[in-house]
């Protein structure tokens, strides 16, 4: 039997859908979901293994304007996804319509580039399925697609007959990674994530992109993991909103992300939170660089 396995970008505009596809496609959270746009801040891999493939997909931040130094990064991090990949795959939210910021995003697609599939996400929310018609045309004009499929990550929709095109498309090629592994991304880094998706979704727009985690100290033993985690924003009223009356929000934050955290790695969470003003992070080289998960700060006790 032919074994075939290869590297397939997920990319989009912010908001598409594209980290709860990969998470819908490898069949386990990897990366952060949230109804924000450019939630995902750089390349998240997720691994797909079964009896005849290996898929490693990787999600990106959304394609958007470069206007600060951490925009740049992410948008360097969109473009690193472009080399060297077998197969992309492009994803819209079926329910926006067609824009002047789509097409700028597309003119990122090379022709002499690897072959493409354009996913209509979101189908769920749309009322009348042939409506998807005049969306598939506008991309149709733009872009030679190799395929074109809607469907919804959110309710599982479509994904088999995804993971079924990506498989087909890939070249014959050997296991790169053991058949368990399943994200590049480490528990620390996932753990800083997680944290940061229960912020974002528990603050709504008050706190918006200006808010980062970072993993200050992990202490591991076979029964609980203990994590120090230090919760950084710009402003004075920002890290007031984050605390919350009486430390109320800062509870339900760590709470929320302990319970997930405790469901995904399979043991007992101990998690301590802390919040610091860190005037304009996202202009500050040397802090984001703190931020990468190759690098990030912090020391293990086990």
């Amino acid at each position: 039997m032919i074994h075939r396995s290869g590297f397939v970008s997920i990319l989009g505009r912010p908001n598409a859908g594209k980290s709860t596809l990969l998470n819908s496609l490898v069949g386990q959270k990897v990366s952060i979901v949230a109804d924000k746009p450019q939630t995902t801040r750089t390349a998240i891999q997720g691994v797909m293994t079964t009896d005849e493939a290996q898929v490693i997909f990787v999600d990106t931040p959304g394609i958007h304007k470069s206007d600060s130094a951490i925009n740049k990064r992410m948008m360097d991090a969109v473009r690193a996804s472009l080399e060297e990949r077998d197969l992309l795959i492009y994803v819209v939210d079926a329910t926006e319509t067609f824009s002047e910021e789509d097409q700028r995003a597309l003119s990122m697609l090379r022709a002499d580039g690897p072959p493409v599939i354009l996913i209509l996400n979101k189908i769920d929310a749309v009322k009348a399925k042939h409506d998807l018609l005049p969306l598939m045309d506008e991309y149709g004009k733009l872009y030679s697609f190799a395929e074109t499929l809607p469907m919804s990550a959110l309710k599982d929709e479509g994904i088999e007959a995804l993971r079924k095109h990506v498989i087909d498309r890939l070249p014959e090629g050997p296991e790169y990674f053991p058949p368990d592994h399943i994200t590049d991304q480490p528990a620390r880094f996932l753990a800083a994530e997680l944290i940061r998706e229960k912020i974002l979704i528990a603050t709504r727009q008050e706190v918006p992109h200006a808010t980062t985690v970072i993993i200050d100290k992990w202490e591991e033993t076979p029964a609980i993991v203990r994590i120090y985690a230090t919760i950084f924003v710009e402003r004075d009223g920002q890290k007031a909103i984050v605390i919350g009356a009486k430390g109320a929000m800062l509870k339900k934050v760590g709470s929320l992300a302990r319970e997930e955290m405790e469901s995904l790695f399979g043991i007992k969470i101990y998690l301590d939170l802390h919040v610091k003003v860190e005037s304009r992070w996202r202009e500050n080289g040397a802090f984001l660089n703190s931020l990468d998960w190759r690098t990030m700060a912090g020391r293990d006790d086990t």
